[in-house]
């Protein structure tokens, strides 16, 4: 029987406000869309917290046994400067202002993407679609949503009536915010836009002349607005209606707002049953922000290249720094609180690789089945990684003490233990307990610290107490650990 059939997860629907048992379309399957990059820059780390969160819930989602397809798109096409309908599309600015081919902008961030994603031990998607790959199908979802009345035409240009939708539909349901209010905050824009009414948004934009990215269709030449991509390809390889649609809090208004709008106009009903939206991520108690300096890229904090920390930190160390939080909360990222974060990692880690050195006896003292129940309810419930995290080091008190003589465990339960602890710790937060989790700049520790090991032992022979002691208290003073034993020193981080 599959995990699935004996474990209920519940899911905090954005659009219904509550939590509610995921029952997906399909018995077994899953159809998850989570609106991915615009690549017109180095993905920032608020981003990254996102995809990692989305990570996290297809990684659970597939540990249970279901047969998840999971569609993150690529925006290389249609997003402006302004996030709505005015400015110039971010991507073509990029290009101008490097003076080469927008694809070759979104060649460059699309690996750069990529690449972070990767060192995050991130799955990619089963499909990653691209905007500028599904202009024709856009091109037929605005044939079809303006012969239902729901869009008209100006000047080349093509806007959503958001008005006329409201009358047979509810726009803001999703974000709670009435349209009656919207108009009266708007009045005065009116006039200084083609659009009837400013709520209305664009389906298709006419390119005036310099704009280098351009597209034919009914109207002229132009391009895609940036809703209706993922509208697009959601529907095209999830179908009408799906499962699971994610994304930033930030993208709750208008993007989402616009997709289900669109949906409904183009289909005739709700386009996904399960809104989820990940929280942001501040940094020392502010928003991330490049205009005011206070924004951090990952490679800066894979490198130590940065002016907020102290030191360089692996992936592993940042991944498990977010698991730490619920993706739907607010996390602050501060020095203090990475630190933080990487001495429970080593400490998780330290006591993984204590695990294949326990002794099982016949009889276990420890309630390993309650222990894995618990693990269970906590990602069964909104997919609660802090309280799963918090299991964890149960676990590790656990170990510690069946090593210490202290507790038992048995043979069966300890192969239990273990392939659960595993799975958590692996499959389901998606860490690393190998090299790759202490590596600086290429360099595994492990391989780094057997020669400081060898050195010590060398300077020992030859009685030069100074030079071993001096090696034994600078690592100390870095969080390492020597432990002298029968069968020669070994380390661990503290």
């Amino acid at each position: 029987m599959a995990l699935y059939q004996e474990n209920e997860v519940k899911i905090y629907n954005s659009l219904t406000g509550k939590k509610e048992a995921f029952k997906p379309i399909l018995p077994g399957r899953v159809g998850m869309y989570v609106c991915g990059p615009t690549v017109y820059s180095n993905v920032h780390l608020g981003n990254c917290r996102t995809f990692i969160s989305f990570d996290m819930i297809f990684r659970y989602l597939k540990h249970l046994g279901y047969n998840v397809r999971y569609v993150r798109n690529i925006t290389d096409a249609g997003h402006l400067t302004d996030d709505a309908d005015q400015g110039e599309d971010k991507i073509s600015k990029k290009a101008r202002l490097e003076k080469i081919e927008p694809m070759e902008v979104v060649q460059q961030y699309t690996l750069d993407f990529h690449k972070v994603m990767a060192q995050f031990n991130a799955h990619p998607p089963s499909i990653e679609p691209t905007a500028t790959g599904h202009i024709v199908e856009q091109i037929e979802i605005i044939k079809n949503i303006l012969d239902k009345g729901y869009a008209y035409e100006k000047n080349g240009s093509i806007y959503f009536n958001v008005l006329k939708f409201n009358q047979d539909h509810e726009y803001g349901k999703l974000s709670g915010r009435k349209l009656e209010d919207m108009i009266a905050n708007t009045r005065e824009l009116t006039a200084q836009s083609e659009k009837e009414n400013p709520q209305d948004f664009a389906l298709w934009k006419k390119a005036s002349p310099e704009h280098i990215m351009r597209w034919p269709s009914p109207w002229g030449d132009g391009f895609p607005g940036w809703h209706l991509e993922c509208t697009v390809m959601s529907s095209k390889y999830l179908g009408e209606t799906f499962d699971i649609h994610g994304g930033g809090m930030d993208l709750k208004f208008p993007h989402h707002e616009c997709e289900i709008a669109q949906g409904e106009a183009a289909h005739g009903h709700s386009p996904v049953n399960y809104w989820m939206h990940a929280n942001m991520l501040t940094l020392n108690g502010q928003k991330m922000s490049k205009s005011t300096g206070n924004s951090i890229l990952p490679q800066e904090l894979f490198t130590g290249e940065n002016d907020f920390m102290e030191k360089a930190f692996a992936p592993s160390v940042v991944r498990f720094f977010m698991m730490q939080a619920h993706y739907g909360s607010i996390l602050d990222f501060s020095n203090e609180a990475i630190l933080a974060a990487e001495k429970g990692f080593n400490r998780l880690t330290e006591a993984i690789k204590i695990m294949d050195q326990l002794s099982p006896v016949d009889r276990s003292s420890v309630d390993i089945a309650s222990w894995k129940s618990s693990c269970y309810a906590a990602m069964n419930d909104d997919f609660n990684t802090p309280i799963l995290i918090a299991e964890l080091f149960n676990a590790v008190k656990y170990i510690h003490a069946i090593k210490e003589g202290t507790e038992q465990i048995s043979t069966q339960d300890l192969k239990e233990f273990k392939t659960c602890m595993q799975a958590f710790y692996t499959d389901v937060l998606g860490l690393k307990n190998d090299q790759d989790a202490t590596t600086q700049d290429g360099k595994p520790l492990d391989g780094a610290m057997k020669l400081i090991i060898e050195l010590r032992a060398q300077a020992r022979a030859n009685k030069d107490w100074a030079t071993s002691d001096k090696i034994r208290d600078e690592l100390a003073a870095a969080g390492i650990q020597l432990k002298d034993g029968a069968e020669g020193t070994s380390y661990s981080l503290e």
